[in-house]
């Protein structure tokens, strides 16, 4: 495409630019998205076959481009991301032999740990892989650092934000009560009603809400259950079907009940001065003397797994960044101008890839006393989220609790694991303890006995922002555009790190509320270093943290933890309110660039303790009336 100009320019067609679209469009402004990705609609049945077939059923195995290859002896292993024109990172790739192999990895990961979070570069597809959740922040998330002395506070607040969650809610078609809703400060609008009931709770949530309710307070909160608002039908809402209870939210819904941007995307689609670019890379962030962006210069492939096949450029009075929280800074990184711009784009104060977070997830399992009868629901319907805040955010991180409906799918991979462990005279599952083999109904007999029983707690830490974690350019690590690809720092502060340690002790204490026999397996000291997604920490006798390299005082105890990522990246181009040590004004404008915004949860400041979707969403329709209204 030769160089054209329009209103807006927006790289990205994720949750945030399909919103941005959407609203711009409907006031008829000109609009062209730039998306890495293929058309995510038109592949939805080549994705659910392709995630049916895989032996791997990870999040990222229904997209494109593929995330393993036919080896000549019949196995499979991780692509090679060097021959990928839009690679992207994938769970298969975090252990100790390729988390840190250039063939295997698409992020150059320097450690300590391992980053875990994966994403899409789907067309519109960015969040296909996400469950649903669709959680407010609390009050206290906007102001951390004034409310317990930590990290930072937002420029914004909870009140500037909650006409927006409206909005959001209704956009992206939330199931919910607001009676579950009304915790820890959260408001609503009198007579504001969710724009769907609620997704109705599971024997599972049912069976967990019994036995905290038998709970003493765990730190001074008295615990209960509560129904998680949902990207999802529960009734017929902008022509989604409603669902039917399939148990693979992540990483696709056969019957579309869940929302994914593709809904909004093809909505903005339908006006006819709304226009995309698939399989189009955003390369360099042009910008003139004056400090404006002037154009997006941009790369295209024909085959994911191969090169450049054409180029161009393309200008608007504005441009939006919305290109997730790692790929955005990323491209900002990458755009020196020819040296004029040698720290990238918008990165007067350095910001730009610093501070990236996670909501690192504890997962624990056990079987209950009584039958439970897993695989029926959504991934998750319900969760624990009194520990959200509170005093003791003073001193360790938050977290919330989020109940599983898929038995010991995610710990173990069940039910195969268990399933095979009777038939073969295994054990790993830890319920076979005599390892004897069974067939016909004895087989059947105990597989119900355990399978039946099975259920999970995943714990979503929050995480601080530190200076020790960020993404920047690698510096030999290419993709197959001859782009470079992410390189990634990260690691936990102690402050995270405790609120492990009290999300072991609270998950044992559930577990002996409801009589359930607790099967958690946790790390030794010998995973360490040797597991990029295992840490220890040891705290003395009065729980507080011993530095590393300092000597345990007596009566200190070490704990071992694995953690999972939650696919919430955030971080790295973080809104304040000042251009030395912020990257966007509350607006999500450019400190530097009047004319240029960054969108999605990369402009969050903390990571809070909710699910980010909503968020971003409610931001990123703040952020289209303000360009509306710099447009006139």
């Amino acid at each position: 495409m030769s160089e054209q100009n329009y209103d807006v320019v927006i790289v990205g067609a994720g949750v945030s630019g399909a919103l941005i679209a959407k609203q711009l469009g409907q006031a008829g402004k000109k609009v062209l998205i730039l998306e890495a990705g293929r058309d995510g609609q038109g592949s939805y049945e080549d994705y659910l076959e392709r995630f049916y077939m895989a032996q791997a059923k990870v999040p990222e195995s229904p997209y494109t481009p593929p995330i393993v290859d036919a080896d000549r002896d019949g196995f499979q292993s991780p692509s090679n991301p060097s021959n990928q024109a839009a690679g992207r990172p994938s769970t298969l790739t975090l252990s100790q032999q390729t988390w840190q192999d250039r063939n295997r990895s698409y992020l150059d990961q320097q450690g300590p740990l391992a980053f875990a979070s994966t994403y899409e570069r789907v067309g519109g597809g960015t969040m296909r892989h996400w469950l649903g959740t669709s959680l407010r922040f609390v009050p206290n998330d906007f102001r951390l650092k004034s409310e317990y002395g930590v990290a930072e506070d937002w420029p914004i607040d909870y009140n500037d934000l909650e006409p927006w969650y409206g909005k959001a809610e209704a956009a992206i078609g939330i199931a919910a009560d607001v009676a579950d809703q009304d915790y820890l400060g959260i408001t609503f609008p009198d007579d504001y009603q969710y724009p769907m009931p609620a997704i109705p709770s599971s024997l599972v949530d049912q069976t967990v809400s019994a036995g905290v309710e038998k709970m003493p307070p765990v730190d001074g909160v008295q615990l209960t259950v509560t129904n998680t608002p949902a990207g999802r039908n529960s009734i017929p809402y902008q022509n989604r079907r409603v669902c039917a209870g399939n148990t693979n939210c992540i990483p696709i819904c056969p019957i579309q009940a869940k929302y994914d941007p593709t809904v909004t995307l093809y909505e903005a689609l339908q006006y006819p001065t709304v226009s995309i670019m698939y399989q189009t890379v955003a390369s360099e962030v042009v910008v003139d003397a004056n400090g404006q962006v002037s154009a997006i210069k941009y790369l295209q492939y024909d085959d994911p797994n191969g090169g450049v096949t054409g180029s161009g450029s393309v200008s608007a009075t504005r441009y939006v960044l919305a290109a997730h929280a790692i790929e955005t800074p990323r491209l900002l990184l990458m755009s020196t101008n020819g040296g004029r711009t040698p720290k990238g784009v918008a990165n007067s104060s350095g910001q730009v890839g610093e501070h990236l977070m996670d909501h690192p997830i504890y997962l624990s399992w056990a079987l209950a006393p009584t039958q439970l009868f897993g695989y029926r629901g959504p991934l998750s319907t319900a969760g624990i989220e009194d520990l959200r805040d509170g005093s003791f955010r003073s001193e360790r991180a938050a977290f919330r609790i989020e109940i599983g409906n898929e038995g010991w799918n995610f710990p173990i991979g069940d039910p195969a694991t268990t399933t095979l462990d009777y038939i073969v005279g295994a054990n790993v599952s830890q319920t076979n303890a005599g390892s004897g083999s069974f067939f016909g109904d004895s087989l059947t007999s105990r597989l119900n006995f355990v399978l039946t029983r099975q259920f999970r707690l995943g714990f979503l830490v929050e995480q601080t922002p530190d200076d020790d974690c960020r993404v920047t350019l690698s510096p030999e690590w290419k993709d197959s555009l001859g782009l470079p690809r992410p390189r990634i720092e990260y690691n936990f502060s102690d402050y995270t790190k405790l609120g492990f340690v009290a999300a072991k002790q609270t998950a044992t204490a559930i577990y002996n509320a409801m009589g359930a026999k607790e099967y958690t397996r946790q790390p030794t000291a010998a995973d360490v270093g040797s597991d990029p997604t295992v840490f220890a920490i040891t705290v003395d006798a009065d729980g507080n943290p011993v530095p590393d390299g300092q000597a345990p005082p007596a009566g200190s105890t070490t704990d071992y933890f694995r953690f999972y990522g939650a696919g919430h990246t955030v971080g790295t181009y973080r809104m304040g309110t000042s251009p030395a040590d912020s990257v966007v004004n509350p607006e999500q404008r450019s400190w530097d660039h009047p004319n240029l915004f960054l969108v999605g949860s990369g402009v969050f400041p903390t990571v809070a303790t909710g699910n980010p979707t909503l968020t971003l969403a409610a931001l990123a329709l703040w952020a289209a009336e303000t360009i509306l209204r710099d447009l006139g």
